[in-house]
């Protein structure tokens, strides 16, 4: 189909994607949650970093030293030039899995992450990385993994089969992954039209189909098109990790967390039967129809007393990233509907002590909220809840942050200055939280009038409309500048992305 390394997809780039869950310190409240103490990651490293967005936003904002591989000769490349632009101290390479396993010249792993690239290797290159967890990580390291999962993806499986066989065939919409991908979707569009009896049968796969068709062809290449793609259940990626040496420690989304938000009261009381917790994690993805897992696994957990738990639990720091953090009404229905979960009295105390958009630690909360008989595990149980509607985040020590604001700020520097050209990438680097927050295109051309010393609104806007009327794009973003202003500056202000007010 096209030139490829061991059937992987290279003619074509990935998109520059930005992926919160590869963020250390993202770990820290989830381990808390499970009990389990939390991890101090020096050494990190990335497997298949794709365009390097994620790992260079972790080496910038934070003090983590990072070390990555992705065989895409362009991949590593472009990798380099944000590396560059940020000065941190970063080892990128262009190696081949097998070849950066060999390498002498990196540590052994506090932390190690892969983002999708398990779904999309051969066995070999899964027995590589197996080999090199269990050779390169700590003891007591974490690794994350994210992937594609069964049962979500087990109706879809065939149409992406007869995508891949209809791009594949001699002739078919030219040399190009992005022209065989189109003529596989035109094909796939007018088979679903005669009305097949397996869309019939798996209903959920048509609309799923209409969402692929308008997704970005370098998505699609890099998502559906290599020679691998293999969904897996958890208890198969289970048993292929058995040889590393580690086990499962939990979820890095904070949503499966919060188990009001996803299960009814009777499916909670069936897996509050189950002890196994491998088994555990297999029915609740039945339950659910889970299509994607973001799993942390340890090497060698331990489980925190009581009253480390405690002392942990009040050194953690959050930071709002809304205006006044709040739960969305669905939300509130479901742990009203569930009979589960924080409730009322519980989290809206905590919602006002975030509502200044400062970082915070968890022992303050407590503080703030002690007279009100609220215990440390119900302000840890709100603080996920929260999180898991992406109102705050994990923050970092202020001394870290300080540290890491000249990589941050020339980081995010080249960025914006990109983004009068391009809206490639729509994630800048905070240190703050030691990790990415979305600023769309438009909103990062605000912030470039904002750095040439134009302070309103107004002027903002005239400065993005011309970059964009320049590309045959007529708009007048004078209202999404205001409310730029009013709603997401400050929070870009509160974590250190954007300067602040004279």
């Amino acid at each position: 189909m096209t030139d490829r390394t061991d059937g992987y997809v290279t003619d074509i780039g990935y998109t520059p994607d930005y992926h919160q869950e590869l963020n250390p310190l993202r770990t820290r409240l989830a381990f808390l949650n499970a009990g389990l103490r939390v991890p101090e990651v020096i050494d990190a490293c990335e497997l298949g970093f794709g365009q390097g967005l994620s790992i260079n936003i972790h080496a910038a904002a934070a003090s983590t030293h990072w070390y990555g591989t992705d065989f895409n000769t362009t991949h590593a490349g472009f990798a380099l030039q944000l590396a560059a632009a940020s000065g941190a101290d970063i080892g990128l390479f262009d190696d081949s899995f097998e070849d950066f396993a060999h390498r002498r010249d990196l540590p052994e792993f506090d932390f190690i992450a892969l983002h999708g690239v398990w779904s999309w290797i051969s066995d070999r290159n899964r027995t590589l990385i197996v080999d090199f967890i269990r050779r390169r990580l700590k003891a007591e390291g974490v690794v994350y993994i994210g992937y594609n999962a069964l049962p979500g993806w087990a109706a879809f499986s065939s149409v992406r089969h007869l995508l891949v066989e209809r791009a594949n065939r001699d002739g078919a919409g030219g040399g190009g992954t992005a022209a065989r991908i189109d003529d596989a979707i035109r094909f796939a569009d007018r088979l679903l039209a005669t009305d097949p009896e397996y869309a019939r049968n798996n209903p959920q796969i048509v609309e799923r189909f209409k969402v692929l068709k308008e997704e970005d062809r370098r998505y699609l290449a890099h998502e559906y098109f290599n020679r691998d793609w293999v969904p897996m259940h958890f208890a198969t990626v289970a048993r292929w990790l058995e040889p590393a040496q580690v086990s499962y420690a939990c979820s890095a989304a904070f949503a499966d967390h919060v188990e009001a938000l996803n299960l009814t009261t009777g499916q909670r009381a069936l897996l509050g039967e189950i002890h196994d917790p491998g088994f555990r994690q297999s029915v609740r993805d039945f339950i659910i129809n889970q299509a994607f897992r973001h799993d942390y696994w340890v090497r060698g957990a331990r489980t925190l007393s009581e009253t480390e738990w405690a002392e942990a639990l009040r050194r953690e720091r959050v930071i709002p990233v809304t205006r006044r953090p709040d739960l969305p009404f669905k939300v509130r229905a479901a742990l009203t509907l569930n009979k589960a979960g924080p409730g009322e009295a519980v989290y809206a105390p905590i919602l006002e002590v975030l509502a200044d958009r400062k970082a915070v630690s968890l022992g303050e909360i407590e503080q703030a909220v002690k007279h009100r008989g609220i215990s440390p595990r119900q302000i840890l149980e709100t603080v996920m809840l929260i999180a898991s509607c992406e109102q705050i985040v994990a923050a970092q020590d202020e001394v870290t942050a300080a540290s890491a604001r000249t990589r941050t700020d020339r980081f995010n520097a080249h960025l914006i200055e990109k983004a009068r050209t391009s809206g490639d990438i729509a994630d800048l680097a905070s240190p703050v939280t030691g990790g990415g927050f979305r600023v769309e295109r438009v909103g990062q051309l605000f912030l470039s009038a904002l750095r040439q010393g134009k302070t309103r609104p107004d002027e903002w806007a005239q400065e993005a409309a011309e970059v964009m009327a320049a590309e045959g794009i007529a708009a007048d973003l004078t209202g999404q500048a205001r409310t730029f202003a009013e709603k997401t500056l400050p929070t870009l202000r509160a974590l250190q992305i954007a300067p602040v007010a004279a």
